[in-house]
């Protein structure tokens, strides 16, 4: 398969249809059958590949930055009597292991920004089901805030993957059931058994959807329904967005540049350095903000991390090991939290805040070894310290070297609540779990530029080497950690990163993703006689009988 591209935008999209109309927005699911990312693929009934979640991701991103009038988003299908079949089979027959689990995480990831948008940034959904709405289709309309059913006696909600294809229904559909929707244990576990689904009045019963609705009044409840939630939302009815241009980026056999970005590709020792510089300049007001739009550095810098982040996911799934680094001007990047902090109840400020909460995350999620090193000339500072957090191990230079000025890391108010985890804790909290006088020794160094001393004695750093030892520190670490198995590796990582309480994101991707990764490997799903690979072919699929 050629490189995936996460870029796009509404002209170019195959498989969905954007209209915005005042404060409701309708995003119809139209999926072009000859547009999958796998040639000879046919997305049939609105199944999905991630071609069409790329698509989706984008409207989402779109929606909440460059629609601040929209208070609402209408979900629907353009297909009659189908809503979404869920993921495409025969492209999970067909697809690599690994780009079957990532495929699934990253759409987990947009089902969970969707989320966000509903609960956190005034825009709800609304889920217009009419027709079929299966397996990874159902659990695209458990996003939305209210779930509508056309009661026509034909359409259903249903996780058909158990019967069908021996995998997890939904991917994150199980937990949502649970979790959000609070579908009884018993009732799920039916639920989940029935290829034909639930309909009408049963599915309310069950909480399976909120409403369903007869067909004679099916698009003025649609139409009400919207307008009730768009009522409660605190958008700017007649705010100006900010358009998001393509990212200004140049890839080669080594490397990929950003304006704020650099990854730099060692495919010799399975590792790529991700280079975030600070900002240049930063605007002095929030009119300046608004002006700067795009351009703002914290908005800017998130959509080019996260850019590089997934590129490196799915485009080059050899390279184990992420190298965190960062240069810049740390007292910039403390400047640019400030605004952020001072400006918190603007609804784009609100946005980008919210964008950097999910890159942060997104690099928690990713199944790399991280390793951050703080030397001088690095701004790991403020939101950009946060990398140092996510990282498995920090490693700081102690003291001046080569005559530059010591390094140093500095904190600032967001890295005390506004960058959550998927633990719903942040990541000072997650670090020192069970050491609240440590935490609150951190706090109280908030905007002090620390040296490598004072950063190792409040536990903000793994090691601090001196110049004579830092080299070969960090050659060791590097190579130690590439020597490991990478499976082993994450198992560890994933395991260490989500301590603390359980939350249903930490359900879905500390759990229900390492179970769909042993399940994507198992003779059930994709062994010549498994259920990926003979599904309508017309022939039973043969189970290992080993329960382990």
């Amino acid at each position: 398969m050629q490189r995936i591209d996460f870029e796009t935008h509404p002209d170019r999209y195959r498989h969905w249809r954007l209209a915005c109309d005042g404060p409701v927005a309708h995003l119809t699911m139209d999926v072009d059958p000859a547009a999958s990312l796998f040639p000879g693929c046919e997305l049939k009934l609105n199944s999905y590949d991630l071609g069409v979640d790329i698509e989706l991701a984008d409207a989402v991103q779109r929606l909440r930055f460059e629609h601040p009038e929209v208070r609402c988003v209408v979900l629907r299908s353009g297909r009659e009597g189908v809503f979404c079949a869920g993921a495409n089979i025969r492209m999970l027959g067909r697809a690599s292991h690994g780009h079957k689990v990532n495929f699934c995480k990253f759409t987990n990831e947009t089902r969970c920004a969707i989320e966000e948008a509903c609960d956190e940034s005034g825009q709800p959904w609304l889920a217009a089901i009419s027709g079929a709405c299966a397996g990874g289709g159902y659990e695209l309309a458990l996003t939305a805030s209210r779930l509508l059913l056309i009661d026509d006696r034909r359409s259903a909600v249903s996780l058909p993957e158990m019967p069908l294809l021996a995998v997890l229904p939904g991917t994150g559909g199980l937990t949502r059931l649970t979790d959000k929707r609070r579908v009884r244990r018993d009732l799920a576990d039916l639920f989940c058994s029935l290829e034909e689904g639930v309909r009408g009045r049963r599915a309310v019963e069950w909480r399976l959807v909120d409403e369903v609705v007869p067909p004679s009044r099916w698009e003025a409840t649609v139409a009400e329904r919207a307008a009730s939630l768009a009522a409660g939302s605190d958008r700017p009815a007649g705010g100006r967005g900010i358009a998001l241009p393509p990212l200004d980026r140049r890839f080669a056999d080594d490397a990929v540049r950003y304006r704020h970005v650099d990854v730099t590709l060692d495919r010799a020792f399975r590792r790529a350095t991700i280079t975030v510089r600070g900002p240049d300049a930063l605007p002095g007001d929030l009119a300046g903000i608004h002006a700067a739009g795009a351009a703002f550095w914290p908005l800017a810098m998130a959509r080019e991390l996260d850019d590089a982040i997934l590129h490196l996911r799915f485009n080059e799934p050899t390279l184990g090991l992420l190298v965190l680094r960062t240069e810049g001007d740390a007292a910039r990047v403390l400047a640019a939290d400030a605004l952020l902090a001072a400006h918190d109840g603007d609804w784009l400020v609100r946005e980008i805040r919210l964008l950097l909460r999910r890159t942060l995350k997104r690099l928690d999620l990713t199944a790399r070894s991280l390793i951050a090193l703080i030397e001088p000339g690095s701004c790991f500072a403020g939101t950009l310290a946060e990398l140092a957090f996510a990282a498995d191990r920090a490693l700081m230079l102690a003291g001046p070297q080569a005559g530059d000025a010591a390094a140093t890391l500095a904190l600032s108010a967001l890295n005390f609540g506004a960058c959550p985890m998927s633990n719903g804790l942040t990541r000072l909290q997650t670090r020192f779990l069970g050491e609240p006088e440590t935490l609150a020794r951190a706090e109280a160094a908030t905007g002090r530029m620390l040296d490598a001393g004072a950063a190792m004695a409040l536990g903000l750093v793994t090691l601090a080497p001196d110049a004579l030892d830092w080299d070969d520190t960090v050659r060791l670490l590097l190579e130690e950690r590439a020597s490991f198995s990478p499976d082993a590796l994450t198992a560890l990582e994933a395991n260490l990163r989500f301590a603390g309480p359980e939350t249903m994101e930490t359900r879905i991707f500390g759990r229900l993703t390492a179970w769909q990764n042993w399940v994507f490997q198992r003779p059930s799903a994709v062994g010549e006689a498994g259920a990926l690979k003979r599904y309508g072919t017309g022939l039973r699929p043969e189970f290992d009988p080993e329960r382990t």
